[in-house]
């Protein structure tokens, strides 16, 4: 009869008469491998990832039969299995001192169970003929039962530094008292958890406040910017909305140009005057005469000027009335062209009209001794006129047409030409007469009209 093997270790069973000349080499076989059960020793390495199957062969040295089973130094980045055959029952200790991430790596029977080292750390075991067990060992990897604890005996020496997880902390469990002074600090509150049932009356101050770019004083007619929660975040001093008119545009005609509003302007104020009648003359020493203002007018009117597209005018501005100086004729001045904004034009300052002669008050048309009679002035019209400051009548004889009270303030918005004539150094000013001792004729030209623009970007 055949010998057989035995179920745990694989020895030859031998029979009676069987073996004759090999028995004691037969024996010696079972001894070693008695002995690599008990006192083996055996370094094995895993792949990670894969699965490494230890065997135990039939009467012959074998990697599942050593009694410790060491892997060799590797790190274990995903799902790994080492097996031991199935139908064993004995005893292992696996060390895995040299394995990185051991918990991903499980060591089981072929077709059972078995368990995933927690630890890099040596762990002892037991097959049970189905499946392999891990024995509950403290020196050996494994846990301590709370039978195995007496009361009052793990000290906070045998508590290693962040061991205390808040998996090992129960529920509600950490109250007030446990809690050091000044422990709970910016970090341990979660975002937005300050709630303001949480907040004492009067507990948040100007030091509890954030500092923003708003600078501490006082604004007058103040531009501020508040964000969606309330608070102030800009502040400085700026001007009253709906009349804070900034001067951006000026032209002196004659000319005809395009005006082009700032982008976010949303309103305008326009000034504008039409050219001055020239001056006249007639013979005799008291004939001059001035030519007439050109009309003035104040226009203000809302308009859109976005970017990248913004708000574009036509406007003409007129020409002076040509003036007559020759002291031994009788000459009337020339008057003035209009000055127009808006196409179709809807602003409108008529020029002035030109000086004329008269005869003298109180004289028969024989005397040929007249006073010149000044030209009539121009106007203002349009939808969007706000003041008509034009001064519509003529002036007799030799005034020289100086402005009045109305006007002046107008005037002294624009430029003065400094190559004009002093007498006539305004725009939209009269041209004024000649006389006989000043026969020069462009002396008494009438000025040209203008134009001055202010922009209101914050009504």
């Amino acid at each position: 009869m055949a010998s057989s093997y035995s179920t745990d270790l694989k020895l030859e069973l031998m029979v009676t008469g069987e073996n004759a000349g090999t028995w004691g080499d037969k024996t010696n076989t079972n001894l070693n491998l008695v002995q690599q059960a008990i006192a083996g020793f055996e370094q094995v390495t895993l792949s990670s990832g894969g699965t490494l199957a230890l065997v135990m062969s039939n009467a012959s040295l074998s990697n599942a039969r050593n009694m410790v089973i060491k892997f060799a130094t590797a790190s274990i980045a995903s799902s790994t299995i080492c097996t031991i055959p199935d139908s064993i029952e004995k005893f292992y200790i696996f060390d895995c001192t040299g394995l990185t991430n051991p918990s991903n790596l499980t060591i089981k029977t072929a077709s059972g169970t078995g368990f995933s080292p927690d630890r890099a750390a040596i762990f002892a075991a037991y097959a049970d003929g189905t499946n392999l067990k891990e024995i509950s060992l403290d020196t050996l990897g494994g846990t301590i039962g709370t039978l195995q604890v007496a009361d009052n005996t793990i000290t906070a020496a045998k508590i290693s530094s962040n061991a205390v997880t808040t998996a090992k902390i129960l529920q509600s469990n950490v109250t007030t008292t446990k809690l050091a002074a000044n422990a709970i600090t910016t970090n341990q509150i979660t975002q937005s958890n300050v709630t303001l049932n949480k907040m004492a009356p009067n507990s948040v101050g100007p030091a509890q406040l954030q500092s923003t770019a708003v600078t501490a004083g006082s604004y007058t007619t103040a531009n501020i910017t508040v964000d969606e929660d309330g608070r102030l975040t800009a502040a400085a001093t700026g001007a009253a909305g709906s009349n804070d008119m900034v001067r951006t545009f000026f032209a002196e005609g004659p000319s005809s140009e395009t005006y082009t509003a700032q982008p976010g302007t949303t309103k305008i104020m326009v000034y504008m005057c039409g050219g001055a009648g020239g001056g006249g003359v007639g013979p005799g020493s008291y004939t001059k005469g001035p030519g007439g203002n050109g009309g003035i007018g104040v226009f203000t009117a809302p308009i859109t000027s976005p970017a990248p597209s913004p708000f574009t005018a036509p406007f003409s501005m007129g020409a002076g009335g040509g003036g007559q100086g020759n002291q031994s004729m009788v000459y009337s001045g020339q008057a003035g062209s209009d000055s127009t904004f808006g196409n179709p034009a809807t602003m409108t300052c008529t020029g002035g009209g030109g000086a004329t002669s008269a005869p003298a008050p109180n004289q028969p048309p024989s005397n040929q001794q007249g006073y010149g009679r000044g030209g009539t002035g121009g106007t203002a019209s349009g939808p969007a006129l706000l003041l008509n400051l034009s001064q519509p009548t003529g002036f007799p004889g030799n005034l020289e047409n100086r402005a009045n009270a109305a006007v002046a303030p107008f005037k002294a918005l624009f430029v003065a030409d400094p190559n004009a004539p002093s007498d006539s150094a305004e725009f939209g000013v009269y041209g004024v007469g000649g006389n006989q001792t000043s026969p020069n004729m462009s002396d008494n030209d009438g000025r040209p009209g203008a134009i001055l623009i202010f922009e209101d970007k914050l009504s």
